[in-house]
């Protein structure tokens, strides 16, 4: 018997959200309740982060006419996406990459400057502080997903361009722009899948033993 198992309930939960969450793009609009966006930003700050460097920093949307610059500019951004993959480009002129418009609230989250003064597990990897925040952000879209709200990770978009709009200081650099609010329903499986765009590993095809490419038990 395992004294720090999770009862049974606890842990069907945990496997639940994760294969219900959804990277979504169509939202409703209506409000969030009072507290939620806090509480989706607590469980972000509950992540692990490289060398304790917390580098994940949220800045919330509220100016109108800031949102509508986001979303002209990853449509201008969306368009040259689908120019740069000429054979798929009617594909992705179909798809619908981003809620920017609709979602009730929406967040740029950025790396911050300074970062060179941390070193402790990014000596050899410094990208780890970028695998932090995406920790970060998949601890919000599972709190989102269980308190039954849509959250959607915009990542087509200009750094530099983006990163001018909210005044970013140097060093620092945007990693994402989550749509959060509430959805019509959530897609019965992930939107890319349904489009055909791409299908799903076996898990043979993606887990080795001792070697790449060498097959386990």
């Amino acid at each position: 018997m395992n004294a720090h198992r999770y009862p049974d309930a606890d842990i069907a939960a945990i496997y639940r959200v994760m294969r219900e969450r959804r990277d979504m793009r169509h939202f409703t609009g209506a409000p969030m309740e009072d507290g939620q966006l806090g509480r989706l930003i607590d469980a972000a700050l509950l992540a692990p982060s490289v060398g304790y460097m917390q580098p994940w920093r949220f800045v919330r949307v509220t100016d109108a006419r800031l949102r509508e610059a986001l979303h002209c500019h990853v449509k201008e951004e969306c368009a040259r996406t689908a120019a740069a993959i000429p054979e798929r480009a009617e594909e992705v002129r179909r798809l619908k990459l981003e809620g920017i418009r609709e979602c009730t609230e929406l967040l740029l989250v950025a790396l911050p400057n300074a970062r060179e003064q941390y070193v402790l597990g990014r000596r050899t990897l410094p990208e780890m502080d970028v695998a932090s925040v995406a920790c970060a952000i998949q601890n919000m879209w599972l709190a989102a997903r269980a308190e039954g709200l849509g959250l959607g990770w915009v990542s087509i978009f200009d750094p530099e361009v983006v990163g001018e709009m909210f005044g970013l200081p140097a060093g620092s650099a945007p990693v994402a722009l989550l749509c959060i609010g509430p959805v019509p329903e959530f897609y019965p499986e992930p939107m890319l899948k349904s489009a055909g765009w791409d299908s799903p590993r076996a898990r043979e095809a993606l887990v080795f033993e001792n070697g790449w490419g060498q097959a386990g038990e």
